[in-house]
């Protein structure tokens, strides 16, 4: 029997025809196109479907609900219900479940940035709060954005703590924006500038000189002191702050101090105030001139102590001055450091009160008896006096009299026969004398000495004494070049001029005549007037005839002044310049 065997036909597909589909069906096919053009990164309105307990789902018009958790809300977790429409951030269209991630913090933060960029430039002010302190300075909420406030932007002034601004609202402006970076840079202190600028401005115009003001004082330096005026710093000055003397403006206010102050000045073109504290109480010379009259006698408590004298005060405010000349009858004071330190009380005179000027001259010597007073009456006109010799000059010798007081002897007051033009030719230092009181003057506190008044002048008689062709016999004390002194009695020189030494001609006089020689010479020419005697060894024998000495005496009187008859103190003055040449050439050899 033969197997039967039978084929099938092959299976074909059905063809749908999607014209003929179900309109649901066609919508159910369609929705695949739901969400399309949506960008990650945006914000969009959703519907809520469902509240759960943990979150909700929110319909944004894609082909599956997102998810929002319930923190994400907050505080407003409890006033949302089915069915409202909310603004939440795309984060991602679909995330590993096929859902879109969404975020309604992200939204808020979305429209808070959007909202400041499209109704905010830079240079604008906005609102915020200081939220937390971060490096560098604090973040603070504008409107739901953080923005940056640098540590050197919170405050005008030096910012010590941070902290302590936390939670404070006010006013920011900002002064840039990055719209890449997200990020915002504010300031506190342009809006603080700008504001006391303004008081500064409206204060300007209130503030009139004369009148007081409290302050609180912000800063202290060595020329003064800056106080707030509520707005704008006014400048006390080391000057303004007391009558008194001050050192350093520390020794009065410290920072902090609350005070009040005179408007001495203001400058609206340089916005500056000047300030015065002293200004508010009376001016102490005022009455200076009344309560310290000239002559009276005051008490007071050395302050400095310049080279040129000694600053006292009298009280707060005023001081005088003892000049270095009004310290000491008696002493030459040369530094006032010498007689007077700061701290020393002293009792002075007042000698003159200029109150226009602000001076007071005072004198310490003027509160002790004058000894110059008192050594003119002890001591008259004509009083002989002895002392030592206490000092030098080139016009004469200062004596002591009594302690500190000396009497000057004159050169030309030293004797009566010779012309003394250097004191130590006379006297040495340390040298005890005798002298007559010539003149007293207490007042420019001079004594006039004199030596030669101890004796009558001898020139007054000197015919008494010597004639012309009287022989005399005297010391040789000095040559000169044209001549030789002859040391008469009663303290009288003569000259031997040297064309009266020898009847031949002598070249020089020391190869004849030495110092200390004894001779014998004739008087040929007396000159009272002058003060001049001549004389000659040639005529001095006594075997001369008066003719011969009358030859003599005709032969000085055609003499050329200053030849014979030389003037003495051109003579001392020769032989010092010859001295003094040779002991220059002593020096050289």
């Amino acid at each position: 029997m033969a197997k039967q065997s039978s084929k099938q036909a092959p299976a074909t597909k059905p063809i749908v025809d999607l014209s003929n589909l179900p309109e649901s069906m066609e919508a159910l096919l369609g929705s695949g196109d739901k969400g399309k053009g949506m960008a990650t990164g945006t914000v969009v309105n959703g519907t809520v479907v469902e509240k759960r307990d943990n979150g909700v789902l929110v319909d944004i018009d894609y082909k599956a609900e997102g998810f929002v958790p319930k923190e994400e809300f907050g505080a407003d977790w409890e006033g949302v219900t089915v069915g409202q429409v909310i603004r939440v951030f795309l984060e991602q269209v679909e995330d590993e479940n096929s859902m879109p991630r969404l975020s309604v913090q992200k939204a808020r933060l979305q429209q808070a940035w959007d909202n400041i960029v499209t109704n905010c430039a830079e240079g604008s002010v906005i609102k915020g709060i200081i939220r937390q302190r971060v490096k560098g300075g604090v973040i603070v909420d504008v409107g739901g954005v953080d923005a940056f406030l640098p540590g050197s932007q919170v405050d005008i002034g030096p910012v010590r703590s941070l902290e302590s601004y936390l939670g404070q609202e006010g006013e920011f402006k900002i002064i840039k924006i990055n719209s890449e970076r997200r990020n915002i840079v504010v300031s506190r202190r342009e809006l603080l500038e700008a504001a006391r600028a303004e008081q500064r401005a409206a204060l300007l115009t209130e503030l009139r000189s004369n009148e007081t003001r409290r302050g609180v004082v912000k800063n202290i330096t060595d020329f003064g002191a800056f106080v707030d005026l509520n707005g704008i710093d006014g400048l006390l000055h080391i000057t303004d702050m007391s009558w008194g003397r001050i050192s350093h403006p520390s020794e009065m206010l410290k920072v902090g101090d609350e005070i009040e102050v005179m408007i001495l000045s203001v400058d609206h073109e340089r916005q500056r105030v000047s300030l015065g504290l002293k200004q508010k109480e009376g001016n102490p010379w005022d009455t200076a001139d009344v309560k310290y009259p000239s002559n009276s006698r005051i008490k007071g408590k050395v302050v400095n102590v310049m080279p040129y004298g000694a600053f006292v005060e009298l009280e707060e405010g005023i001081e005088g001055l003892i000049h270095v000349s009004e310290m000491s009858w008696t002493k030459r004071v040369t530094k006032a450091s010498d007689m007077l330190k700061v701290g020393d009380e002293v009792e002075a005179v007042v000698l003159d009160v200029q109150k226009d000027a602000k001076k007071i001259s005072l004198g310490l010597r003027q509160t002790m008896e004058n000894p110059w007073e008192v050594i003119a009456e002890k001591f008259p006109k004509g009083t002989r006096i002895q002392g030592k010799v206490r000092n030098m000059t080139s016009y004469g010798a200062f004596v002591q009299i009594q302690d500190d007081i000396d009497g000057m002897i004159h050169v030309s007051d030293m004797s009566w026969t010779r012309k003394v033009n250097n004191p130590t030719d006379f006297l040495q230092k340390g040298q005890e004398v005798e002298a007559v009181i010539l003149d007293i003057d207490p007042v420019q506190q001079r004594i006039s000495l004199g030596m030669k008044q101890l004796s009558d002048d001898p020139w007054a008689n000197i015919e008494a004494f010597f004639k012309v062709g009287d022989t005399v016999e005297g010391k040789v004390v000095k040559i000169a070049s044209f001549g030789a002194f002859i040391e008469l009695p009663h303290g009288i020189e003569g000259l031997i001029h040297i064309s009266q030494i020898a009847d031949k001609r002598v070249e020089k006089v020391k190869d004849v005549l030495k110092p200390d020689d004894m001779v014998q010479a004739r008087v040929i020419k007396i000159d009272a007037e002058e003060r001049r005697i001549g004389l000659s060894l040639r005529a001095a024998g006594s075997e001369a005839t008066p003719e011969e000495i009358a030859a003599a005496t005709s032969t000085s009187s055609t003499l050329r002044p200053g030849e014979a008859m030389v003037d003495l103190g051109d003579v001392f003055a020769s032989a010092e310049r010859e001295a003094a040449a040779r002991d220059e050439e002593d020096k050289v050899e």
